[in-house]
């Protein structure tokens, strides 16, 4: 049997991941797309249009804050930058799924 990853299961956490990638840099959005496919080696994409709704969603709840970049070639790049309450968020966010696989993981056990 091979594994298989349950967009479900992680659809849940998108504001999640997009914060905990913003806590290293700013990054412009399509930038976030491509990190999250680089680190899980292409085996997750998030549609980019889940993607800029989640930004919003930040942005309206003061977790993120966006800006223009002033690019001197190319197209002019919005910004996102992670908030201290957006900080406060991943932190609790990153306990919550921690604790919750906890619980997972002794569910799922096969007795001995």
């Amino acid at each position: 049997m091979e594994p298989k990853l349950s967009s479900d299961l992680l659809r849940g956490h998108t504001e999640t991941i997009v914060l905990g990638i913003l806590l290293k840099r700013d990054m412009y959005g399509f930038e976030i797309y491509n990190t999250i496919l680089e680190r899980t080696g292409e085996k997750y994409e998030l549609k980019e249009t889940t993607l800029y709704s989640s930004y919003k969603r930040l942005e309206k709840e003061g977790c993120i804050t966006s800006y223009w970049g002033d690019e001197t070639q190319g197209a002019r790049r919005k910004y996102y930058r992670i908030t201290e309450k957006g900080c406060e968020l991943y932190q609790q966010n990153k306990l919550d799924w921690e604790f919750t696989q906890t619980i997972i993981n002794d569910l799922l056990k096969e007795e001995e």
